[in-house]
């Protein structure tokens, strides 16, 4: 039987001599006359033109020699090299695209190949630290790009093979952060290659919604991440703590368990569909959902976590906008509130099991119907699970960051969906397809109506402003002040965009008696 590490090594030798996506499936190089080649240190790449932007996909940035280790820069090639198709996803449970373990591949939007230096904005992609990739058509970067810019997404690897900490079990030393070291590589390929694609690599925005945006603050608590990114903007990122490395370790052991490893040697050589398969497992900490891998405190190349226990004072320089929506808990139960059947009966238990906070749910239903009186069950369920869920990160995250005096900037979406009659409100991602000005998109969910395609020009416009100055303030929103302790200042995107000071202050004080602590951690 051929031995697993052997084909590994194979492996590693065949993606090192491709430079892009295409290559690497043996796609044919079709030019079309007028197709844009960029030169990149490696060598040159041919994209495409689409809707007067010139986009190319598939760009590898990185390859892995060794499961659950750091990457490295692919070697140079001679031919130009086809970069008009995105490259495959990380291997992930219930993915909807092709995945592979050869996976670090990045795409860039441009208007010129050009001397221009024009402000550069990498999103990195939600999915919590296990699913998605950079090609979601909802990360479309054409119309940012048509602003000026120039747009970057990326895969990385995600899940086990990203996160899952094997430094106590005899594996590699940086198996807990893998997959943002990937991104790390990335942002060395910017560094060193988008000024030809017509940006400034002195001028690097990192944005990320969900997962996304919390890779995006843990960055800048990473020594290796700091010095690559100029501004950052989380979206629903609500990291404050990383995985405790005792808690990654018991993770890691059940993980090796299930996928029927013995050691961390013999898990870097098994079929990568057995590992996919114990993705899918419990999480044996949590004892719900699948199994939880994200960036661990692994006191090497994460030393401390993102807010815990103050914000690094190291990343004070660099700008940061904190984003939230109203009714982020909608986006998980939607169902519930769709159905109606949310009773003051069944209420608290759907308090417990949808919130973070450790607060007893009927101070929290008795609070709340003092608040708003008129509300119903079902609508004090999206209010309170937001509020004792998802909401308190982005307020410690803004809050550290008040303590030191770092730019911040906070806001609240509060533009609500026009799915299932308005019950949902501003659910967790809504804030995607506004800020890429992709409305038209259907997984945006926003509609494209006149008022959704107004905001999503004001909060592209912002994040563009943002990532050109470090500051989001434009001529179409009302002056949006940094956030502070004493005001709290927040920018509400909403039909009317307004600045509110310390908005939901109520919900805000009622969960504030109990401590934050990350589920699992």
């Amino acid at each position: 039987m051929t031995d697993r590490r052997t084909v590994l090594a194979g492996l590693a030798v065949t993606t090192m001599s491709v430079p892009t996506a295409a290559a690497a499936r043996g796609d044919p190089v079709a030019a079309t006359r007028g197709d844009p080649v960029a030169a990149t240190r490696g060598g040159r790449v041919r994209g495409v033109r689409e809707r007067g932007i010139l986009v190319f996909k598939g760009l590898r940035y990185g390859i892995a020699p060794r499961r659950f280790a750091r990457a490295v820069p692919p070697p140079a090639w001679r031919n130009v090299a086809d970069a008009t198709r995105y490259g495959a996803a990380a291997p992930q449970t219930r993915s909807e695209e092709p995945t592979s373990e050869d996976c670090l591949f990045l795409n860039v939007w441009t208007p010129g190949l050009d001397r221009a230096r024009r402000a550069v904005m990498v999103y990195l992609h939600g999915g919590a630290h296990a699913h998605g990739s950079g090609s979601d058509p909802l990360y479309d970067g054409t119309d940012l790009a048509r602003r000026d810019v120039v747009v970057v997404t990326l895969n990385h690897r995600l899940a086990a093979l990203g996160y899952c900490y094997l430094a106590q079990l005899g594996g590699p030393a940086e198996s807990g952060n893998v997959g943002n070291l990937d991104i790390v590589l990335a942002l060395e390929w910017v560094r060193d290659n988008i000024a030809r694609f017509g940006g400034d690599p002195a001028c690097v925005t990192v944005f990320g919604q969900s997962g996304g945006g919390a890779k995006a603050v843990t960055l800048m608590a990473m020594p290796e991440g700091r010095p690559l990114i100029h501004r950052v903007a989380t979206m629903s990122g609500q990291h404050v703590t990383a995985a405790g490395p005792n808690n990654a370790t018991v993770r890691a052991r059940a993980f090796m368990a299930q996928a029927g490893a013995r050691s961390a040697a013999e898990l870097a050589t098994l079929p990568i569909e057995r590992l996919v398969d114990a993705m899918a497992m419990t999480d044996p900490i949590e004892h719900k959902g699948e199994i939880s891998f994200t960036s661990t405190l692994d006191h090497h190349v994460l030393p401390r976590h993102p807010f815990y226990p103050d914000a690094p004072r190291e990343a004070a320089h660099i700008p940061l906008i904190v984003g939230n929506t109203h009714d982020e808990t909608a986006l998980w139960i939607g169902d519930m509130l769709r159905r109606g059947d949310t009773t003051w009966d069944n209420l608290p238990a759907r308090l417990v099991a949808n919130s973070v906070k450790d607060v007893a749910p009927d101070y929290v239903i008795a609070r709340y119907r003092q608040f708003y009186p008129t509300r119903t069950a079902g609508q004090i369920l999206l209010a309170a699970t937001t509020a004792g869920r998802s909401w308190p990160g982005h307020l410690i995250q803004a809050e550290e960051r008040a303590k030191i005096g770092a730019p911040t900037w906070m806001y609240q979406l509060d533009y609500p969906s026009p799915e299932a009659g308005g019950v949902l409100g501003a659910f967790h991602s809504l804030d995607i397809g506004l800020v890429f000005d992709n409305t038209a998109v259907p997984s945006a969910r926003t509609g494209d109506d006149a008022l959704a395609r107004s905001l999503a020009t004001r909060m592209a416009d912002s994040f563009v402003a943002f990532a050109r100055s470090g500051d989001p303030n434009t001529r179409a929103l009302p002056a949006w002040p940094r956030f502070d302790l004493a005001t709290r200042a927040t920018m509400i995107f909403d039909r009317t965009c307004r600045i509110e000071s310390d908005p939901r202050r109520e919900e805000r004080l009622l969960f504030a008696v109990a401590p934050y602590i990350k589920p699992g951690g």
